[in-house]
């Protein structure tokens, strides 16, 4: 679901993880700086440089000097992500909702305990290596 509704935002996975990160992060006011972005992205600040400067140029993102301290800057998203984020997003949502409406109700119990089961075993696989520079 992830890598279609970035696909069809023209940005990389990543890149939508972290719209919807800083996104998120407003609805709980709270201030998104590069360094938190990197931390819960889980990617280096060089990393986090490149896709913050991809998704200031696409309209995404704008960096903005931080209210509280001079020497940091914040990161927001703009009125177009927050809009084509909530276009995509709610026509996933959408699709979601009538598949799972068209489960038979006595059904139900045995798809919702099997999400569940499967769901906490992905979190206890580990993932594929990350790539280091040679």
């Amino acid at each position: 679901m992830r890598r279609r509704a970035s696909a069809a935002m023209g940005m990389n996975v990543t890149d939508m993880q972290a719209l919807q990160e800083v996104i998120s992060a407003e609805r709980r006011g709270v201030l998104v700086t590069a360094n938190l972005l990197a931390t819960n992205l889980g990617i280096s600040t060089a990393s986090t440089t490149k896709l913050l400067d991809r998704l200031t140029a696409s309209g995404h993102l704008e960096r903005r000097p931080h209210p509280h301290d001079r020497r940091a800057v914040v990161v927001v998203a703009t009125e177009h992500a927050h809009c084509e984020v909530r276009s995509r997003l709610t026509n996933m949502h959408d699709v979601m909702a009538q598949i799972a409406a068209a489960v038979p109700p006595e059904s139900r119990g045995d798809v919702a305990q099997f999400l569940t089961a499967l769901a906490a075993h992905l979190d206890d696989v580990e993932g594929p290596t990350p790539l280091r520079p040679a």
